[in-house]
């Protein structure tokens, strides 16, 4: 890599035509960020602590929750303070590392979902297996399967990146991610592109695979009263995890590819961030009211003050 590159800034895309309304803007930001954190985190405490919610479905759900986490978390501190400071600079080094983080959230998102649908799978149309199928092993397996996948596919992608020479500093967006970085180079990027169509591949390879699942669960449904029971209850806000997030990445693809400037900043602005505030947002939602159990518990332990004094009187 040249030197340069070490040594650059990139500057950001800012919502110039908010400026009069930065802080406002910066309190909403921060109430979202602060929800998305506090109902994921909600979720995940709930399952770590209850024993009874320590089931492959759970856990998933538990996995799904801590990538929203760790995926916003990438952008909502750096967005911030360029909301307050009104800097929207990014130093390379710094750019490289949001673009990581905000990728590998986007591949485990669906790596966390491809898994899951497995497990719904295995759960109605093998349900006598389902025990022997899904033990211990197979579970950490999965999990490890869901994070490395994601690492190591946008660590080589980064690192396709970072041996190009750069010709611009400034991304035409609110955050940093490869494909900017890209249209920056003054060399050939045919590498990048044919590697970076071998992501989008993996990603639909997953989502054919769970539309295909989702298939044959339907087809058990029809056959059995109690399948089509379980599926309502539990693949349901699944399938909408999935419709959720892909109509938002859908939007930034578009966007960052073929995107007009004849769009109005704001829905343009809205439109590339949709997949860092709709999907975490909504996930625990969507989970913590269809799912009964876990429903039921959180309420429990928020609102019913028997149990607190139950709790209260087994330490003493």
């Amino acid at each position: 890599m040249d030197n340069i590159s070490f040594t650059m800034v990139f500057t950001l895309t800012g919502f110039k035509e908010t400026k009069a309304n930065k802080y406002t803007y910066f309190v909403l930001t921060s109430f979202v960020y602060l929800l998305i954190n506090l109902f994921n985190l909600t979720l995940i405490v709930t399952i770590i602590l209850e024993r009874a919610l320590h089931e492959p479905m759970y856990i998933f759900l538990s996995n799904l929750c801590f990538n929203g986490v760790c995926g916003t978390a990438g952008f909502y501190p750096k967005f911030l303070s360029d909301l307050l400071y009104d800097t929207h600079l990014i130093s390379y080094n710094g750019c490289i590392l949001q673009a990581f983080v905000i990728y590998s959230y986007i591949l485990c998102e669906y790596a966390t979902l491809f898994i899951m649908s497995y497990d719904r799978f295995v759960a109605i149309c093998k349900p006598l297996d389902y025990h022997m199928i899904m033990t211990s092993q197979t579970i950490g397996k999965l999990i490890f399967y869901s994070w490395s996948f994601p690492f190591i596919g946008v660590f080589i992608g980064l690192m396709l990146t970072s041996r190009l020479q750069l010709c611009g500093s400034h991304i035409d967006k609110s955050y940093c991610d490869n494909w900017s970085v890209v249209k920056l180079s003054c060399v050939s990027t045919t590498i990048n592109n044919v590697y970076g169509y071998c992501l989008i591949f993996s990603v639909i390879a997953h989502v054919t695979f769970i539309v295909l699942s989702y298939i044959k669960l339907i087809n058990a449904c029809i056959k059995s009263k109690e399948s089509k029971k379980i599926f309502m209850k539990t693949c349901l806000p699944h399938l909408l995890s999935l419709i959720n997030f892909t109509i938002a990445i859908l939007f930034d693809i578009l966007f960052s590819r073929y995107g007009s400037r004849d769009f109005p900043p704001s829905l343009r602005n809205f439109l590339q961030l949709e997949f860092l505030i709709i999907p975490p947002l909504l996930n625990p939602i969507i989970y913590g009211l269809k799912l009964t159990e876990i429903r039921n518990r959180i309420f429990r332990k928020c609102w019913d003050p028997k149990i607190k004094d139950s709790q209260h009187t087994r330490k003493r």
